[in-house]
Formats: C-alpha cells, sequence, structure tokens
C-alpha cells in the first residue's frame, strides 16, 4: 500500500486498523513488533507516523471464517441505521447505535456500522468511526465524514476532552460512597480472538465515576462516565466494585440476569446516553443525547 496524501500523519497502527478490516488488533500490533509490517521496508514501532508517498509493505493475512450476513439482512440494518442518525452535518454523523450491531466488520461478523453506512451513503468519500462502542452496548456513537474532523475529535479524545455518560444497570445496592473507581486494566486476547479484560497491576491505568441514578430491590441504575477509554473499562470496573451490568455475557452475574427476566430483558444493560464534545468546524460545544430503546424502558418501568 502507498500512504495517500489524505492519510498522511495518522500513527501507523490508525492507518492499519482502518485498513486491515476484520484482523483483530492483537495480531496487528504482534506484526508490526515482530517486523513483518514495513514501511519503506524497514521496521516501525506502532507510534510510527506515516507520510504521503510512503510504501507499506504487509504479509498475507488468513482470518478465522466470518459469519456472512445475507442481502436482506444487509438491508435491514441499513434501514435501521438510517432511522438511527441523530444529527448529521458535513464533517459529522451521529447515531443512536441500536444494541446488537457491530460498529464495523471484524470478530466474526462481515457487516457492520461502518459498513452499512457506507452502503446508505454510497456518495461519501470518507466515513470513519471516531471510536467505538460493543457490539451489544448501544446508544450515541459518532462518525467523521472528513479527515480533519476525525483528527481533531482524536485529539479531544487523548486530551479527555470529550465528556461520555453511559447508563448501566448493575446487580444489588451500589454504594453512594463509591463514586470513583482507578482499577488498572489489562487486556488479553484468547485464540478465538475473544478479547477479556481484567484488573491488574501490570495493566493500563483506568478511571471511571459512578452517579447512582435509581435505586431498585435486587438492582441500580448508575451513571458511569470513563476518563480513560480502556477497552471493556465500564464493564469491568462495574464487576471489580462487586456489582456486574445485567445481561453481561462476559463479566456478569447469570443468577442476577435470571431474577431480572420477568421484566423481559435479555441484552446488556449497558447505553451510552450523551456525548459533549466541541464541534471540529465551528468549535461550538455539542451535546448529544440518545434515548434508551424500548426494552430498557420497559425494563426499568416493571422493576420495583
Amino acid at each position: 500500500m502507498i500512504i495517500s496524501n489524505d492519510a498522511a500523519g495518522q500513527r501507523v497502527d490508525n492507518f492499519l486498523f482502518t485498513h486491515l478490516k476484520g484482523v483483530p488488533k492483537s495480531m496487528i500490533y504482534r506484526m508490526v513488533r515482530t517486523g513483518k509490517i514495513r514501511i519503506n521496508k524497514k521496521r516501525i514501532k506502532t507510534n510510527f507516523r506515516v507520510s504521503a508517498g510512503d510504501l507499506v509493505w504487509v504479509p498475507f493475512v488468513r482470518l478465522a471464517e466470518r459469519k456472512v450476513i445475507t442481502a436482506s439482512a444487509k438491508l435491514d440494518i441499513v434501514v435501521l441505521l438510517g432511522n438511527a442518525i441523530v444529527y448529521e452535518d458535513e464533517h459529522l454523523l451521529i447515531l443512536n447505535k441500536p444494541s446488537g450491531i457491530a460498529v464495523h466488520g471484524g470478530s466474526g461478523l462481515s457487516f457492520g456500522v461502518i459498513e452499512a453506512l457506507r452502503a446508505l451513503r454510497p456518495a461519501a468519500h470518507f466515513l470513519e468511526l471516531v471510536h467505538r462502542l460493543d457490539r451489544n452496548t448501544s446508544g450515541v456513537l459518532l462518525i467523521a465524514k472528513k479527515r480533519t474532523a476525525l483528527r481533531c475529535l482524536h485529539e479531544q479524545l487523548r486530551m479527555h476532552t470529550i465528556q461520555k455518560d453511559y447508563l448501566a444497570l448493575v446487580r444489588g445496592q451500589w454504594p453512594s460512597h463509591c463514586r470513583s473507581i482507578t482499577a488498572p486494566l489489562l487486556k488479553q486476547t484468547q485464540r478465538s480472538h475473544e478479547r477479556i479484560v481484567q484488573v491488574s497491576n501490570t495493566g493500563k491505568s483506568a478511571e471511571t465515576h459512578f452517579t447512582v441514578k435509581a435505586c431498585y430491590k435486587v438492582a441500580t441504575l448508575v451513571k458511569a462516565r470513563p476518563i480513560t477509554g480502556r477497552t471493556h473499562q465500564i464493564r469491568v470496573h462495574a464487576l471489580h466494585a462487586g456489582h456486574p451490568i445485567a445481561f453481561d455475557d462476559r463479566y456478569g452475574d447469570y443468577a442476577f440476569n435470571q431474577q431480572l427476566l420477568s421484566t423481559g430483558l435479555t441484552r446488556l444493560f449497558l447505553h451510552a446516553a450523551s456525548l459533549r464534545f466541541k464541534h471540529p468546524a465551528t468549535s461550538e460545544i455539542m451535546s448529544v443525547e440518545a434515548p434508551m430503546d424500548a426494552s430498557l424502558c420497559h425494563c426499568l418501568q416493571v422493576l420495583y
């Protein structure tokens, strides 16, 4: 691959994530670390920034077979996401992402949010995720429509000036004095390419602020504000506090989930409720909210 003028200035890992769809991040990092990915025939580090005209050499990568989604199912996703757009201008597109849809193809799936948006906007020359949400997490998702917008928003993420608030239903009574968790997180990738995160002193620093919003007999609705952006951060910090999130298939509690079956809930109760950031073109402070879907609302209505 040859680096275009539009891609110049990116970190090489971010460039590779964009152009090697479906390849696990851990595999990309390993190929860079071992020198299998080279630029201008030289070994590089993951923080290397590419320049226009650079020649990127990537070896052949064999991936596990991905689940193929039918044409009708793809159309359903495109229509669903078309109805989920909460804001759009020439620089940005913001979705209220439904639960159950991956943000991009990969992790065993061949069609996600970014592929659907490209089908919905075939004339758009640039559509890239600013950040990510787990497949089963719903809520505000920010997509850049210009490289300049993406760079500006990524800088805000690096400076921790983008404020993200989530709503989560957790097991038991969350103590009101537990307002911040600063447990470091270590990410590991299993042979199946499934990512597992755990609290570890050898992990990366992570901080999440929690606020109690409502209390129920067997659960608490909390607002979670991640200060850092680690993989599965809110889910693992909630578990570390002794209050796993409802219907978390990786870090949850089976008995707690069984208690909630009567509410009709069957999905992860984690929703990106709002996002506050500076518009990359106008510098206007934008605050975008995304309402919870019917299943989450119904669950709270019938809890006591």
